[in-house]
């Protein structure tokens, strides 16, 4: 009998969940939840690939991003808008020396032609560097459809998809079979507004109607993302864009309604208050927060390749590992970007990163995936705490690998980044003393392990804390860019 009350229990909740039937509201889509697969996965890969990966450049300048997917409308303002800023005067200037003053940008598509893409190449690098899901740019703010989008073509009355022009194919659906044969989950980045579309200068509301919700139903009937990373939304309101609309069909009626997870760009009003998971974009993320959220960034300071990138501006493999580390130590995802080159490839240093951060999740991978934030994020050593600013949207000056240092003036430095599982606690040290360390916030455990070591460590309570004694590492772990003591309760 009590078997029979749980079975009918259990239907009832299935089927009441099978007919939940959203309201175009906020306070009714809001209350849709994320899948848990997102907060579990931890670890993903952004895709910045467009006809922008044809001129593929931005200005560097000191102390400021610089989005190589943002050329068509940096040389525009460069060159009608008398205050422009450095970065469209540069890109303007760049433009007139290398294509010449009356080169339009709509002819850099029939020389986006990724002669080389080989998606399942990518797919294999992907799933090599232990990422979970992936998101490509369906379209950015040029509108430029990767997918036979006939939106595109009809609302800029020109061949306006890569496969009409250009590429002359399906790159999204290739890359989206791709990645699912790796055992991936495959999503889509795609801007609600289109900086030059003759029908979004003309009529915005015809535009939302006629161009944007039946492209955008297209898009998701015909690929089934499980991410839609939604942007280009800060020109209209929520409301202008009728998302909540578009969202109650995205639960309700279409092919991933169960699965797809969104974020939260859907108007000028709903960053970090309506939709799905929060967005951070290049800063320290979110701290303190009990809900989904995502960083996003590059490995440089662009999304799109940028030619003009040096080896100064991107990051090590180790400090990818320790951004990846910080990230979901405060229980965020990382959205790490990659921006292809216009025949398809992917350079080899952004390639490399990607392994090498892979190398380090086969062994490391348990104190990230499925983990969520410990009482405790990180633990400082002795002395001053810098203070820090959380929480941003967008653009902020952080730098977690400049915190782990040895302590100097005074300064503390983090010791030990942790997360937790179960009744596990994973506590990831960016540096290995070779003597001990304490974990100040513990007081007993039942067995201490080094990831990727047989080998228990020794270990007692002590009045400062946990007190574990690290033994030599082994050869094949002394290159590691963090190593992790997995302490089990």
């Amino acid at each position: 009998m009590k078997r029979l009350i749980s079975c009918f229990l259990l239907l009832s909740v299935v089927t009441v969940s099978a007919f939940v039937q959203y309201q175009p509201t906020w306070d009714s889509v809001d209350k849709r939840p994320t899948p848990p697969w997102f907060s579990d996965a931890k670890f993903g890969i952004f895709i910045h690939w467009g006809t922008y990966s044809v001129p593929a450049y931005a200005p560097l300048l000191p102390g400021k991003l610089a989005y190589a997917e943002w050329y068509w409308n940096a040389l525009t303002n460069g060159k009608s808008n008398p205050k422009a800023d450095e970065l469209q005067k540069g890109t303007w200037e760049f433009h007139q020396k290398l294509y010449g003053a009356d080169f339009p940008y709509q002819n850099f598509a029939p020389q986006f032609k990724a002669e080389l893409f080989n998606p399942d190449h990518w797919a294999d690098v992907f799933a090599r560097s232990g990422a979970k899901y992936v998101a490509l740019t369906s379209k950015h703010h040029e509108g430029f459809a990767l997918w036979p989008s006939k939106e595109a073509s009809a609302t800029w009355g020109r061949s306006w998809n890569a496969v009409e022009i250009g590429p002359k194919r399906d790159l999204l659906g290739d890359l989206s079979e791709a990645v699912r044969r790796k055992g991936l989950r495959m999503g889509v980045y795609y801007s609600l507004y289109e900086w030059y579309n003759p029908l979004w200068l003309y009529d915005k509301p015809r535009y939302v109607r006629e161009h944007m919700f039946p492209q955008f139903k297209d898009l998701v009937t015909h690929y089934k993302p499980a991410i839609i990373f939604s942007d280009g939304e800060w020109e209209m309101s929520s409301a202008d864009w009728h998302s909540a609309e578009l969202l109650a069909w995205l639960f309700n009626d279409s092919p991933v309604k169960d699965e797809v997870v969104v974020d939260d760009r859907w108007g000028s009003d709903t960053r970090h208050k309506h939709g799905g998971y929060w967005t951070t974009e290049y800063t320290a993320g979110m701290s303190g927060v009990d809900h989904p959220w995502e960083e996003s960034r590059g490995m440089g300071v662009s999304y799109g390749y940028n030619r003009a990138e040096d080896l100064n501006v991107y990051h090590t493999g180790r400090e990818l590992v320790l951004i990846l580390v910080d990230t979901v130590s405060r229980g965020g995802n990382l959205l790490l970007d990659i921006g292809p080159r216009a025949d398809g490839t992917i350079p080899v240093i952004m390639e490399e990163r990607l392994i090498q951060m892979g190398d380090w999740l086969k062994i490391n991978g348990e104190a990230i995936y499925g983990t969520r934030p410990w009482k405790n994020s990180r633990q400082w050593t002795a002395g001053e705490v810098p203070k820090m600013e959380y929480n941003k949207e967008y653009s902020s000056a952080y730098d977690v690998t400049k915190l782990i240092e040895k302590p100097a003036d005074g300064k503390a430095a983090i010791q030990a980044f942790f997360t937790a599982k179960g009744h596990d606690v994973y506590a990831m040290l960016p540096r290995w003393s070779g003597r001990d360390v304490v974990i100040k916030d513990l007081s007993s455990a039942k067995s201490v392990h080094l990831l990727g070591s047989a080998e228990p460590l020794k270990f007692k309570a002590s009045k400062a804390g946990l007190s574990i004694d690290l033994a030599d590492l082994p050869e094949e772990l002394r290159s590691q860019p963090a190593w992790v003591l997995k302490i089990s309760q």
